[in-house]
Formats: structure tokens, C-alpha cells, sequence
């Protein structure tokens, strides 16, 4: 008895039973060791994994890389701008000494005063040089070069060419010789290879030019235009300004490098900009005294992409994630006999439930650093390579690192939540059970539905309070909060994808209730997926997300290029080209303009060399050949008469009709129709006279189809036609003169004119089917009344093709020898994009491909899961064809549901979105594209599980516990 009780004493004071001092650190390293042995025994498994985490990493690191690389950073405008040169003097585009231009993007500037100052008088760059420096000079100028073979099909051709010293070393960085040898004699130029394969040449053959023929020797590369523009490279002296070369010429500026060591300041760049002259320093571009941007450029991403990209890339991980969740819930399903030993040996609930979540740490790990790097290899890769290839695209390599963090970020948690809910799952089953069967039991309960229904609710609150936030109130003010806005809808569309997972079995259970009308497999498939909802939860969800993912790109992509027809700045009619008739501006009085251009020589050599020509029409308009910009030795301006007329025309909008807009200038609706039609928005470039003077066959021509038997009544009664219902208001519309002199501020950055008189016509809308620029058509009889000077402005033709570029040259030679000018632009109107419907398509197709490959990955996992119960199918005597059709019934089951939720949850947070921010004017639902998703998805994914479902299932030894 003293023995026993002695022993046992010993016993209880040797016994410790207080917690091991760093026992979870022990238990996290026991689950992370299982976790690399079970990664180890099952790659095909983890490879899946990885890859589902790596590609959408990769894919984000590498967007966001190669969108800050096509960014120039200021030391590499000053490298490919400058060279190794100090600053480069150009004239500066300012009607007074108030402009300033930005320090890095010279040629941005900014000015609040738009008043023509009588006193200011620019100064030539060469004459404001500093001493001290070395000048080299730069000559941009036209060329035309004979192409096509001698005596058959030959054109003259306007090419762009540079009188510069390229190869000079002060130059390098900024030019840079390919192949060849340097230009020694006088007739021996450089081009670059884009001339070479223009013109189908080799070096040493010949070109001939306005200014002669010369010998290509070599090609040069400038870094600042891609290899593939052609251009012709001189030296200074070898073609003549005042020669065949600079007549017409529109590029005929001079700049001056200045070579040496000492720096243009910010204080000498002000004072040149009071004379007229901007200046690209390389001391200041590489320090800048003022924010860059700040005098007109923006570095900051429009809310469009932002809010596109944080949404599509959310979805995207979204979608991996539970791809990726439904490969560990198989994995969790093939380890739970091991972890029920750990669990039996003494192991805890966290230690079980660690060693899957461990595995999700180790494999997430991985593919984010790999994604990472493998998305800046092929970022830093395509740099290289369109830089390689000589274009301008990408500036340099620039790795965006905050976007690369958070995608990496993002991944990482996106792995380890999907190894959160099946580690939950078998670290709460019944230990002995598992033991037994080595299966883990359903799980059982409501809390799925309780928390999506909560969810859901949280979600319909975040996407109703972010429409809210982005439609009411100012418009200025919430553009402020278009973040918070974007915010709140995309936390709102990932809330709604996750309600609907978690509301997945729900929705299973009450679809597959009532099944026996379906034929055999369809019903067998039911009842498997209401009887295993473990297993397809999760192939529905990864199909949810990946519909969802697809549907808000379309409707993103079809909303985005409904904006951009929507805004598409037309200049005629499509395939219409217009052709200046008018003589260009008189530069000071008593200057004679040239002589006036023939509408028929004009027709007529457009006919000779383009067989498409259907009809012209001369269209005439208030001159501005009579119009001098120039102001007297007083500072006054010339008076108008015989030989100065500076008068223009436009139409007014009567009161209550006007655009709504904020106090900054921005629309407040996008489709009102006071915001659009022709003329609008305000400024838009054409070379149609803005007031065409004539009849019923002018308006014809300028509509593209029969005028209105109103308007032609109109016109016969001395009214006018207007192009838009916003100029016309109870029948009547307001003509106003102003002079083009005369300019003011306008709103933000607009330039307004001073009405000088304005005369109220009667007037008719009849309103062209797309917004060709012109304010309407008046009689030439009202014209003559109301004293406006009137002359041939344009000849208008129109085409049955689009030209090639071909037919564009030889057109553009022969007007060129009409207009007796050197090189002669050809711009035929080519429509809206004619490639949009295709490129839906594509986005359709690529998004229909994207829920393929979930759903195809789900089903493949599924099936793995399933494998034992198709071989029990077998063993009771179940034919290939019925376990065949089995698994396509399953595949369709839940490629249908999924893609059917997914699209739901896709296109009404789009919609919101689109809304709400007004990154478009409103939302474009394609339909039929959708619709093409949600039948294609599911009967490919059925046809292609049928196909790869095996007919003949592998021997298998018998389960334990089975």
C-alpha cells in the first residue's frame, strides 16, 4: 500500500497538464509539414490550384505593368526628345504673354485670358537663344515621292521628312542608325524602315522626290515615331524651304537644340513664354518647379477604367477563388481518412482544420509570387520587344508596384478563403465515422441560407445606396464621390455573387424536388446533386462567378462601344470626302490670296482616279479667304470691306433649349436631345461650311438621302432648314454674325464669340440621320438680303466604298497638281466603327470560353469526386452510355443554373454601375450575346463531359470502411 500511494504521489506532481509553452506555433508547423506532403503526393491536384491562382495574378501584375510603361516618365522624354542636348526652342501657339506651358509636355499650355492682344508680337526661337550653346536645328517639312512602278500605276505620294543633323552625337538617345552607313554625298538621305517597305525598296535603291532623286543609304530610327511611318531623313541644306518642298508645306517649323553644359532654367523658360516661345529643358523636365500636368495633361486614370478594372478584376478572383475552392473541397474529401487519424491521435480542431488551410497558405503563396513574377517577365517582355521592333508604344518598362501588391494581396486571400470552407468541414465531422466509411458526411443545417438571405440583403443595400449616391445631387459633387460610388456598387456586386453561393443549395434542393417527368439521366443527376450538395455547391459557384465575370464584360464592352459611335465625330456623310474649294487666309492686307480653285478641275480628277465616285456637289458658304488676323502698327484691328471680311455665322439656341449642365461645364443627361445632334458637341472640326447657302440639292447632298417636302417648301419661301430641333423653337430660328477676331472666354476651356447682329428666320428641323457638322441650308436669296458675302466653300462627293490606300494616294497626287501645292490630304469619312458588332462577338466568344473552362474544370472535379459512386453504376450492371449520359446530364445541370445566376449578377451591377457613375452615357444590355451565353455554356459543357466521361472506369481496390 506505501509503494502504490508513493508511486502514485509521484505521478500527480509529475504530470503537467497545462498548455505546451508554444504549442500553436508546434501545431502550425505539424499542419504545414502535412500540408507540403499532401501537395507533394496529389500535383496534378496543386498544379490546378496554383494555376487557377496564377493566371488571373499574372494577368492583373501584367496589365497594370504595361499600362504604366505606355506612361513616359520625364526622364525619358527627355531622352528620346532632347538627346543628350540641354532644351529645345520652338514657337509657342498664344495670342498674349499670359500663356504658360506645362515643364515636362512643353507643347501643353494653359492660359485664362483668350483676348487677342494687339501689342503681343512672338519672336522667333533662333533669335532668343542664349550664347553659350552650340544650335542645331530640326526642319519638319512634306516631301512627295514618286511611287509605284515607272510608267504604269505611279503616284505622287505626301511623305513627312526632317532636315536634321541625326547622326551628330548630341543627338543620341533621340535618333539611332539600323542598318547602313551615315548619308555622305548630296544626294544620299536615311529613312526609316517603315519608308523601306512603303515604298518596297532596299538600300542603295532610289527615290525620287520634289526636291530629286536620292540614294537611300541607310535606315535611322526615331524615337519618337514607330519604325513603321515612313520618313525621309536630310541633312540641313538638302531640300529648299523656298523651293518645290516647302510649298503648301503644313510642317514647316524649325526647332533649335541647344548643345552645352550650362541649364535652361524655370525662370528663363517663363520669360520665354511671355515672347511667344515654349522650351523643353532637361533640367527642368528632370526637376520639375510645379506639378506636371499642371498646365493640361492629366496622369490620373479616367473613372471609366477605374471603375472597369476594379470590377472586372474582383470578379476575377472572385471566380478562381471558388475554382479553387472547389478543388481543395476534393482534396479536403480524398484527406479526410488521414486528418480523422490525426483527429483520433489527439489532434485538435484548429490543428485539423490547419493542415487544410496550410495547404491553401503554401499553394497560394506560390502562385502569387509566381504570378506576380511571370506577369512582369511578360509585361517587361512585350516592352522589350515592341521596343526592339522600333514602336513608340511603351516608352519603357515601368512596374506598377501598389496594383501588383494588391493583386498579389488579393490572390493570396482569394486561396486561402477556398480552403477555408471545406478545412471547416472536415475538422467538424464525426471522427469515428470517417474512420469507418473514409467519407465525410454532408453537412447539415440552415446556416448557409440564414447567411446569404443576410447577405443579400446587404447587398440590394450597397448597390441601391451606391445608385443613390451617383444620381442624386449635384452633378459636380458626385463626381467628387464617383470612388465611394464605385466602391459601394462593386463591394455590392461581390456580396450578390457570394449571397448566391451560399443560397446554392437552397436553390438545388427546391430545382431538383420535383424531377420524374425528366428522362433517367437528367433525373439521376438531380437527385446526386441534391443528395452530394457538397460537391455542388461548388461547381455551381465557380460557374456563377465565371458567368457573372462574363456577362458584366459584355454588357461593359457593348456599353463602351455604343458611347463610342455615340460620339464618333462626323465630318460628312460616310464615304463622303470634302474638298476645300476656297483660297486659304490672306496673311496681311494687300496680300493677294491665290488664285480661285475650279470645282470642275476638282470632280475631275477625282473621277480619274477613283471609279467610286457616285456624285459631287458644290457647296457654298460665307467666305474667310478675306479674313486678316493681323492688327495695324495702332493695335487696332483692319476694318472689314472689299478686302477684309472676318464675319461667320452661326445659329442660336433659344431660351429654355439650352444643354443642361453643372457650373463646370459637365452634361447633366448624356441623351438629352438639347445635348446632341449636329453642331454639338461644340467645336466639332469639319471643312463643311457651318451656313451652307442653296437649295433642295445641296441639303440632299448634306443628308444623304430625299429632304422632307416641308423643308424643301422652306426653302423655296426664303425660310431655312435647320440640322438639329435645338436651333429651332416655335417655328422660328436665330441667325447670328460675330467676328472670329473678336474671341472671349468661354465656359472652362471654351472659346466664345461676341454676337455682333442676329436675324430671326423662319425654319424647318430637318435633322440628318448621324450629326454631320453644318447648322443648316439657307436660300441664296435670304443670303444676298441679309448682306453675307458668299462663295464656293467645298465640293462634297460622295463614294459607293471606302477608298484603299491605293486609290487614297493616286487621289491624293492628282488634287495635289489641281491645288498646285505639294502634298494634298484625302479624308474620306469612314463612319462609326464598322468593327464593333465583330469585336462583341469576340468579347462573347472569349467570355463564353472563360465559363467553359470553369465549367469544365468543375465537372472534372466532380466527376473525380463521383468516381466511386459511377463505378457502383457499374457494378450493378449500368451501361457506358447511361454513366456517359449521367455525367452530361450532371455537367448541364450545373453549367444551366450557374450560368443562369451568374448572369443575373452580372448584368444588373453593370447596369447600376454604368448608371451611376456615368462613365457612358447609358447602359447597353446586349441581349443576344447573352443569350448566346446562357444556351452555348451549358449544351458544350454537357456535350463535352459526355465525350471525355470514361466508358470503361479503372479497377479500384475496395475503400476502407466501404
Amino acid at each position: 500500500m506505501t509503494l502504490q500511494f508513493s508511486w502514485q504521489r509521484q505521478a500527480e506532481v509529475a504530470l503537467d497538464v497545462g498548455p505546451v509553452p508554444n504549442g500553436r506555433w508546434h501545431s502550425f508547423r505539424l499542419a504545414l509539414r502535412m500540408a507540403r506532403r499532401d501537395i507533394s503526393r496529389h500535383r496534378g491536384r496543386s498544379l490546378l490550384i496554383i494555376l487557377l491562382i496564377l493566371l488571373p495574378v499574372a494577368g492583373m501584375t501584367g496589365a497594370a505593368a504595361l499600362a504604366r510603361s505606355m506612361q513616359e516618365t520625364p526622364a525619358e522624354r527627355v531622352q528620346y526628345q532632347l538627346g543628350s542636348t540641354q532644351a529645345r526652342f520652338r514657337s509657342m501657339h498664344a495670342s498674349n504673354a499670359e500663356t504658360v506651358q506645362d515643364p515636362v509636355l512643353e507643347t501643353a499650355t494653359l492660359t485664362r485670358n483668350f483676348t487677342v492682344d494687339p501689342d503681343f508680337a512672338p519672336r522667333n526661337p533662333r533669335d532668343a537663344i542664349p550664347a553659350g550653346y552650340e544650335v542645331l536645328t530640326e526642319t519638319q517639312l512634306t516631301l512627295t515621292v514618286r511611287a509605284g512602278a515607272s510608267g504604269a500605276g505611279t503616284s505622287d505620294v505626301p511623305v513627312m521628312a526632317k532636315s536634321v543633323d541625326a547622326l551628330n552625337p548630341a543627338f543620341t538617345g533621340k535618333y539611332k542608325l539600323l542598318d547602313g552607313r551615315a548619308a555622305a554625298a548630296g544626294d544620299e538621305i536615311l529613312v526609316s524602315p517603315g519608308a523601306l517597305e512603303r515604298f518596297r525598296i532596299r538600300l542603295g535603291d532610289r527615290l525620287t522626290t520634289a526636291d530629286g532623286t536620292f540614294a537611300v543609304v541607310g535606315t535611322l530610327r526615331d524615337a519618337t515615331y514607330s519604325d513603321g511611318n515612313p520618313i525621309l531623313f536630310l541633312r540641313p541644306g538638302q531640300a529648299t524651304l523656298g523651293g518645290p518642298a516647302g510649298q503648301g508645306n503644313p510642317l514647316g517649323e524649325t526647332v533649335y537644340y541647344l548643345v552645352g553644359s550650362q541649364p535652361v532654367t524655370w525662370d528663363q523658360i517663363r520669360d520665354l513664354n511671355r515672347s511667344g516661345i515654349t522650351v523643353l529643358s532637361r533640367a527642368v523636365a528632370l526637376d520639375p518647379p510645379v506639378p506636371p500636368g499642371a498646365a493640361g495633361g492629366s496622369g490620373v486614370m479616367d473613372a471609366a477604367g477605374y471603375v472597369t478594372g476594379v470590377l472586372i478584376g474582383t470578379l476575377a478572383l472572385l471566380e478562381v477563388g471558388l475554382l479553387a475552392g472547389a478543388a481543395f473541397a476534393v482534396g479536403a474529401k480524398r484527406q479526410v481518412r488521414e486528418l480523422a487519424l490525426l483527429a483520433a491521435s489527439g489532434a485538435e480542431t484548429p490543428t485539423v482544420r490547419a493542415v487544410v488551410t496550410a495547404a491553401g497558405l503554401w499553394l497560394g503563396s506560390i502562385a502569387v509570387v509566381a504570378g506576380a513574377a511571370l506577369g512582369a517577365g511578360g509585361a517587361a517582355a512585350v516592352v522589350a520587344v515592341a521596343r526592339h521592333l522600333g514602336s513608340v508604344r511603351f516608352p519603357g518598362f515601368h512596374l506598377d508596384l501598389p496594383p501588383t501588391a494588391a493583386a498579389m494581396a488579393m490572390g493570396l486571400l482569394a486561396c486561402f478563403l477556398a480552403a477555408v470552407v471545406p478545412a471547416r468541414q472536415v475538422a467538424r465531422q464525426a471522427v469515428l465515422g470517417a474512420l469507418k466509411s473514409g467519407r465525410a458526411p454532408a453537412v447539415s443545417g440552415s446556416w448557409p441560407a440564414r447567411v446569404g438571405a443576410a447577405l443579400l440583403v446587404v447587398a440590394v443595400l450597397c448597390l441601391v445606396s451606391g445608385r443613390s449616391l451617383g444620381l442624386n445631387g449635384d452633378l459636380d459633387a458626385v463626381a467628387a464621390r464617383t470612388p465611394l460610388v464605385a466602391a459601394l456598387l462593386t463591394g455590392g456586386a461581390v456580396l450578390a455573387v457570394a449571397a448566391l453561393v451560399l443560397l446554392t443549395g437552397t436553390f438545388v434542393k427546391i430545382l431538383t424536388a420535383r424531377t420524374a417527368w425528366m428522362p433517367l439521366p437528367l433525373r439521376m443527376a438531380a437527385r446526386d446533386s441534391a443528395r452530394n450538395r457538397s460537391r455542388t455547391v461548388p461547381a455551381v459557384a465557380a460557374v456563377l462567378a465565371a458567368a457573372t465575370l462574363a456577362s458584366a464584360a459584355m454588357v461593359l464592352s457593348a456599353s463602351q462601344m455604343a458611347e463610342a459611335k455615340r460620339t464618333h465625330m462626323w465630318a460628312a456623310q460616310e464615304n463622303q470626302v470634302t474638298l476645300p474649294l476656297e483660297t486659304a487666309p490672306v496673311q496681311s492686307p494687300g496680300t493677294a490670296p491665290r488664285p480661285a480653285i475650279e470645282p470642275a478641275a476638282v470632280a475631275a480628277a477625282l473621277r480619274r482616279e477613283l471609279s467610286t465616285v457616285q456624285w459631287t456637289q458644290v457647296l457654298r458658304g460665307p467666305v474667310t479667304s478675306k479674313c486678316s488676323m493681323q492688327v495695324s502698327a495702332g493695335g487696332s484691328l483692319p476694318a472689314e470691306g472689299d478686302a477684309v471680311d472676318c464675319t461667320q455665322y452661326r445659329l442660336a439656341v433659344p431660351a429654355g433649349q439650352e444643354c443642361p449642365a453643372t457650373p463646370q461645364g459637365r452634361v447633366l443627361h448624356g441623351q438629352d436631345w438639347r445635348c446632341n445632334g449636329s453642331m454639338f458637341p461644340a467645336g466639332a472640326a469639319s471643312q463643311l461650311p457651318p451656313v451652307v447657302v442653296g437649295g433642295a440639292d445641296e441639303l440632299r447632298a448634306l443628308l444623304g438621302r430625299e429632304p422632307s417636302p416641308a423643308a424643301v417648301e422652306a426653302l423655296k419661301s426664303g425660310g431655312m432648314v435647320v440640322s438639329n430641333p435645338v436651333f429651332e423653337k416655335d417655328g422660328k430660328t436665330t441667325l447670328q454674325s460675330y467676328d472670329v477676331r473678336e474671341s472671349a472666354p468661354g465656359p472652362g476651356s471654351a472659346v466664345a464669340y461676341k454676337p455682333r447682329s442676329s436675324t430671326v428666320l423662319p425654319a424647318v428641323v430637318d435633322a440628318p440621320d448621324v450629326p454631320v457638322p453644318f447648322y443648316g441650308v439657307l436660300p441664296p436669296e435670304s443670303a444676298s438680303r441679309l448682306g453675307i458675302h458668299v462663295g464656293n466653300s467645298v465640293l462634297l462627293a460622295q463614294l459607293s466604298a471606302y477608298p484603299e490606300a491605293a486609290e487614297q494616294d493616286r487621289a491624293s497626287a492628282a488634287l495635289a497638281q489641281v491645288y498646285r501645292i505639294q502634298a494634298m490630304g484625302f479624308y474620306v469619312e469612314p463612319g462609326a466603327d464598322r468593327t464593333g458588332s465583330e469585336l462583341l462577338w469576340l468579347i462573347v466568344g472569349t467570355s463564353a470560353l472563360i465559363t467553359l473552362s470553369a465549367a469544365g474544370i468543375t465537372t472534372g472535379l466532380a466527376l473525380a469526386d463521383a468516381r466511386a459512386d459511377h463505378m457502383t453504376l457499374a457494378g450493378v450492371g449500368a451501361p457506358p452510355r447511361l454513366r456517359k449520359a449521367l455525367a452530361g446530364a450532371q455537367s448541364l445541370m450545373t453549367a444551366s443554373l450557374g450560368t443562369t445566376l451568374g448572369v443575373a449578377a452580372g448584368v444588373v451591377p453593370a447596369v447600376l454601375l454604368i448608371g451611376a457613375t456615368r462613365m457612358f452615357a447609358e447602359p447597353v444590355v446586349p441581349w443576344l450575346p447573352l443569350a448566346a451565353l446562357l444556351v452555348a455554356v451549358p449544351l458544350t459543357g454537357s456535350a463535352l463531359a459526355w465525350v471525355f466521361a470514361r466508358a470503361r472506369l479503372p479497377v479500384s481496390r475496395r475503400s476502407p470502411g466501404s
